[in-house]
């Protein structure tokens, strides 16, 4: 029995087995998924963040990689 699942993007019918692009029925598919998360269309749930300690300069890297 050939397994299919729905596209999470478009809702077609895609093969699961020897889908490179699974669960997606294609590459375009993915990548409008990824561009949705991107975007902030896609959210995960939780308490909000609060914006002046998000923007701290003191918590990022300063190293030089030069």
């Amino acid at each position: 029995m050939r397994k299919e699942v729905r596209c999470p993007t478009c809702r077609r019918l895609t093969p699961w087995d020897g889908n490179s692009y699974r669960p997606f029925c294609s590459e375009r598919c993915k990548l409008r998924d990824l561009g949705n998360w991107a975007s902030e269309r896609y959210r995960v749930p939780g308490a909000p963040v609060d914006g002046a300690a998000a923007d701290d300069p003191a918590d990022d890297d300063e190293t030089d990689l030069h």
